[in-house]
């Protein structure tokens, strides 16, 4: 029995993935989550085999979901299902441990065996994203330095969303003094002076939905 948790904000997506996936014999979804916190909390309860994440998750969004999934449940494979395609996403979340990711728009064709693989703890990712790996990998010495680390990314995203710094505490499980740092190193690396242009820039770079 492979046991699966899907975290969607879109209740049809969520609802899709639960039909296509309970049509597969031994296959069971053992919960639903519409973002990452209750994600995080979920996984947590239910312990899945797979948890297969949209990386635009409201509250704590797929990469913070990943790395605290991965950090409690070492077991636990995150299968990142996604619309975007992006190189530095996709590195993003490898290094948060995401060790399958996969286009919405492929999910027809490869979802049974992205979850068959990762069920068998083996990494899954179809041509199309592994030649976007290859790319980032050969263009890495022009980009190096010049991107947010992951959690500064995150904090990004919950500042766009209105949280404030006790809020985003408490979210990402760090100390208020911690995200004022944060705050502070991402404002100087993107040369902002405003709440409003981190907003345009989170915008801007697909961190958050406008």
């Amino acid at each position: 029995m492979i046991r699966i948790l899907i975290a969607d904000d879109q209740d049809v997506a969520r609802s899709g993935l639960r039909h296509f996936i309970e049509t597969q014999p031994d296959w069971q979804v053992v919960a639903e989550a519409a973002d990452g916190k209750e994600a995080v909390q979920k996984a947590l309860e239910t312990k899945p085999e797979v948890a297969v994440i949209d990386y635009s998750l409201p509250l704590v969004n797929g990469v913070e979901a990943t790395r605290q999934i991965r950090a409690a449940l070492p077991r636990t494979e995150v299968l990142i299902f996604t619309m975007h395609d992006n190189e530095a996403l996709i590195q993003e979340l490898l290094r948060a441990g995401a060790r399958g990711y996969l286009l919405k728009t492929d999910a027809q064709r490869h979802l049974i065996g992205a979850i068959e693989a990762l069920a068998a703890h083996e990494p899954f990712f179809t041509a199309k994203v592994s030649e976007a790996l290859l790319d980032a990998f050969l263009s890495r010495p022009a980009r190096e330095g010049s991107a947010l680390t992951p959690r500064e990314r995150s904090i990004v995203q919950l500042i766009a969303e209105g949280y404030t710094n006790k809020q985003i505490a408490g979210l990402l499980k760090i100390s208020v003094k911690t995200v004022e740092t944060h705050r502070a190193t991402i404002m100087r690396k993107l040369n902002l002076s405003s709440p409003a242009a981190l907003v345009r820039y989170a915008i801007r770079n697909r961190i958050v939905e406008p």
